[in-house]
């Protein structure tokens, strides 16, 4: 989604409406867990002044992530709201705010600050509605069991001893001669 400086000078004096859908597929070579990504759908408005360009953008549509227990396919929307400035005056380089982007060249790219947008929605874990539910089976050298599984067999197996204290044992077991 390019823009040219040029072109939004004639929107100086009502601003440029911006609606439109983008394909970001770029973010699944960014962030290997992304599955797919939805077209989205990118609104705002876009205000030009004499040395930058103010842009309200709003961002929508939907990521499929895995789930953390089941490993399935799960729509994760997306819905983001950003105000982002393009600034191509001298002093303003050197700016530390997050949201100022300096243009060096005659057009303004949206593309790499909207997959920016959407890398820092994605939230660490997703899990499916009734991931709670899923039966999970062991494999091969592994199985899975719930806490309250484990508390039960703990309770239900005879105490074993530390067999770094058999020997200990042993000991006391020998009768005094």
């Amino acid at each position: 989604m390019k823009m040219a400086i040029q072109q939004l000078q004639k929107h100086r004096k009502d601003g440029m409406p911006i609606d439109e859908f983008v394909q970001l597929d770029a973010v699944k070579k960014r962030n290997s867990d992304i599955r797919d990504v939805s077209p989205m759908h990118v609104t705002g408005h876009c205000t030009i002044g004499s040395q930058q360009i103010t842009c309200s953008l709003r961002l929508e549509g939907k990521l499929i992530l895995p789930c953390a227990r089941t490993w399935e396919d799960v729509d994760f929307p997306i819905d983001i709201e950003s105000v982002e400035i393009f600034s191509w005056s001298e002093k303003d380089r050197g700016s530390k705010d997050d949201n100022v982007h300096f243009v060096e060249a005659e057009t303004i790219d949206l593309q790499p600050i909207l997959e920016e947008l959407i890398l820092l929605e994605i939230p660490i874990q997703v899990f499916k509605d009734d991931a709670d539910q899923a039966v999970i089976k062991g494999g091969e050298d592994w199985s899975y069991s719930t806490d309250e599984q484990v508390e039960a067999e703990k309770e239900a197996a005879p105490p074993k001893p530390d067999p770094r204290l058999a020997d200990l044992a042993k000991y006391f077991d020998q009768s005094d001669e």
